[in-house]
């Protein structure tokens, strides 16, 4: 189903990065797109570039989700907008569960359900999500990400399921490392961030995963793209690693002798 085929697009998480270069990309296709994010100076930015329509809106704001949702049916939905606090799960901190659950899955599922019903009774739509490797593959530090991630790739499935039968796409974008300033929002500020995560890689740019959301949604109504990876040419995921065991603390467990 060729672009010529939509109208209007919603674009969450839309101020920057991967949101921004999605929005600017739609528009080059004459989509109406609305664009949601938090930071208002940055949404009228990207308005006054793009001719998009911003909405200062918080994904967890479900109300005015809803809101939005009744006034425009949409033919596209990218779900892009996600936080992250990268902590092992020893250490986890209930903030951060809540605020990665909220933002990252919950709000995912309430988007959708409010709109993919609308694609579905008008036979036409594609839902975008832009979930993260880390849904599919484990490294150290991030374990509640994986969490939520995992969740965006399992319902991305099973949207295809609940939507059988009908004109309606999920495609589910899972990158690696994109030179993007994600990086600082998550670690902060600081050039040193830009130095660990970005200088000196040969990276994917936003706009090159926009243009492969792009290439998804140009493919011929008969073909679905449901899952694409998209990672650095010089990025590996994996790594078989293998522990020796820890000598038992002194006194035993707890400091109690053990006993036979």
């Amino acid at each position: 189903m060729p672009f010529s085929d939509y109208k209007t697009a919603l674009v969450t998480g839309a101020s920057s990065g991967i949101g921004a270069a999605v929005v600017e990309r739609f528009r080059r296709e004459n989509i109406e797109v609305h664009a949601i994010a938090r930071s208002d100076d940055a949404l009228q930015q990207l308005a006054a570039h793009t001719g998009c329509i911003p909405h200062v809106i918080d994904v967890t704001d479900r109300a005015a989700i809803a809101e939005l949702a009744g006034r425009v049916q949409f033919d596209i939905l990218v779900n892009n907008a996600g936080v992250d606090r990268p902590k092992k799960f020893l250490e986890a901190d209930e903030r951060d569960i809540d605020l990665l659950v909220d933002v990252n899955l919950r709000a995912v599922l309430h988007i959708c359900r409010l709109i993919v019903p609308g694609m579905v009774a008008r036979d036409r739509g594609h839902v975008i999500n832009i979930s993260s490797i880390a849904g599919n593959y484990n490294f150290g530090g991030n374990s509640t990400y994986h969490a939520v991630k995992a969740g965006v790739a399992m319902l991305s499935n099973q949207l295809r399921l609940d939507a059988f039968g009908k004109r309606v796409r999920v495609t589910e974008i899972c990158p690696g490392r994109v030179a993007t300033d994600i990086f600082n929002h998550v670690h902060g500020n600081d050039p040193s961030i830009r130095e660990r995560f970005i200088d000196g890689f040969e990276l994917p740019q936003a706009a090159d995963i926009a243009e492969a959301i792009a290439f998804a949604i140009a493919a011929p109504v008969s073909m679905n793209i449901g899952h694409m990876e998209i990672t650095p040419t010089l990025q590996v995921m994996g790594g078989l690693q293998t522990a020796r065991p820890q000598p038992a603390p002194a006194g035993g467990v707890n400091g109690e002798e053990q006993r036979p």
